[in-house]
Parts: C-alpha cells; sequence; structure tokens
C-alpha cells in the first residue's frame, strides 16, 4: 500500500516473487471510468473506489495459496474492506520522501496516474493504525534493498535485512 509513485507495482512484484505467490496489479483492476477521471487530472472519490475495491478485495479472496496485491488502500476503511474479502491480509505500507516519490513519479511518463494527485493521495493517507497487521517499510534504496526489509519486518524469513 502506499501513494502513487512509491513503488507497490514493483516492490510488490518483486515480494511475489521472493515468497512464491501470485501477483496482482490493482491498477489494472480498475474500471475504465476510474482511469479516465485520474488521466484527466481528478481524483477518485470513495464512490469510485468501492467497486474497484471490491475486485480487488475478491481477487485476494480468489488466491488460496497466498498473494501480494498492489493496491494504494490509502484509508483505513478501504483496508477493512480488503479485510472483509482476505481476513488474513497483511499491508506493507511503502512511505518514502515527498522528494523521492515525486522524483519516482516524473520518471513514468505514460502512467495514467499523473504526479499532480501526488498531493492529493498524500492527504488522504491514513497510515496503519496499531491494530492492523501490517508494516511501514522506507522506499529508499534499491527495490531488492525495499523487499528484504519487507521481508524481515514481516517476520518471513531471517537474515532479509541484508538484502
Amino acid at each position: 500500500m502506499g501513494v502513487s509513485g512509491s513503488g507497490k507495482s514493483t516492490v510488490g512484484a518483486g515480494l511475489a516473487q521472493r515468497l512464491g505467490v501470485a501477483f496482482g496489479d490493482a491498477d489494472e483492476m480498475h474500471p475504465a471510468a476510474n482511469i479516465a477521471k485520474m488521466s484527466a487530472g481528478h481524483p477518485l472519490d470513495d464512490a469510485d473506489r468501492l467497486p474497484w475495491l471490491v475486485a480487488v478485495g475478491a481477487w485476494l479472496a480468489d488466491q488460496p495459496q497466498g498473494a501480494v496485491v498492489a493496491c494504494s488502500a490509502l484509508k483505513r476503511s478501504y483496508r477493512d474492506l480488503l479485510r472483509r474479502h482476505a481476513p488474513a491480509v497483511r499491508f506493507v505500507h511503502l512511505d518514502g520522501a515527498h522528494e523521492t516519490i515525486a522524483r519516482r513519479q516524473a520518471d513514468r511518463p505514460g502512467h495514467f496516474m499523473p504526479a499532480s494527485l501526488l498531493d492529493s493521495q498524500v492527504a488522504t493517507l491514513e497510515p496503519l493504525a496499531p491494530d492492523e497487521d501490517g508494516v511501514v517499510v522506507d522506499v529508499a534504496g534499491s527495490v531488492d534493498q525495499t523487499v528484504g526489509r519487507a521481508v524481515a519486518l514481516l517476520g518471513i524469513d531471517a537474515g532479509a535485512e541484508d538484502c
């Protein structure tokens, strides 16, 4: 989870590969109307997100061997909805300096989510609460380092901090 440009898709794919489970990108699960709205520079509202989050939750529920999905899940209510579909879900909140994330967004031309919406995502973000199963991982460094930190913080495998 995290704001656009935090590395959800790249880190999520790496984490799924490391764990040997399926990977899904929630960006690919958006209805066409959501993509059109974001492409036009307009942030989504909760009504826009509801069918998308239901689709993401259903995808997670259909992965009996476990999976990693890259999904912004910016609000507690969104994460609660995902948990209703997949109660054992654990969140990895990819976090980093605003400048780092803005630079990463600028380095991916053609993405439907314009960099102009970063501030609205930062304003919407509700950090993980103490009662939510998840960890916060700094995205500074390489993808391998970020994946290693996530694995270590989740307690999945010893020694991953050195990756």
